[in-house]
């Protein structure tokens, strides 16, 4: 399997990372998990448990546009190396957003997601520049 391949599945574990921290902020702060209406009960956390479901929330939107990064550069016979580098970094950026939305550090969670867009872009447009294309 190809390090983007790697990079993809640990997008999407992402997400579920953040689910289950997010379950544990929802039983600390309202005293239980409500699974009968959990998107009511996920309006009513604040701070840190507000932040995680947030940043889960984000987590799964990047992952469709990295998936579909990672899709087309495979396809699109993207340069391995070039593709590795991006998906990796995007991986390490996405990690960071996390971290930085839970901290409550807004700027540096922009930056991440701004770097990590242009990352997932730039997945999208090797096969354009590489010497295979059309």
């Amino acid at each position: 399997m190809t390090v983007p391949f790697w990079s993809l599945l640990v997008i999407l574990v992402i997400p579920y990372l953040l689910f289950f921290y997010t379950m544990r902020c929802r039983a600390q702060q309202l005293g239980e998990i409500e699974n009968h209406y959990p998107r009511i009960q996920y309006t009513l956390l604040d701070g840190i448990g507000a932040r995680a479901c947030g940043a889960q929330k984000n987590a799964w939107e990047a992952a469709i546009m990295f998936t579909a990064a990672v899709m087309v550069a495979h396809l699109g016979g993207a340069d391995p190396q070039l593709s590795s580098i991006l998906a990796v970094t995007f991986v390490a950026l996405r990690i960071l957003h996390a971290l930085f939305y839970l901290a409550d550090k807004p700027a540096l969670r922009t930056l991440v997601f701004v770097s990590g867009t242009v990352c997932a872009v730039a997945l999208f447009l090797l096969p354009a520049f590489s010497n295979n294309s059309l």
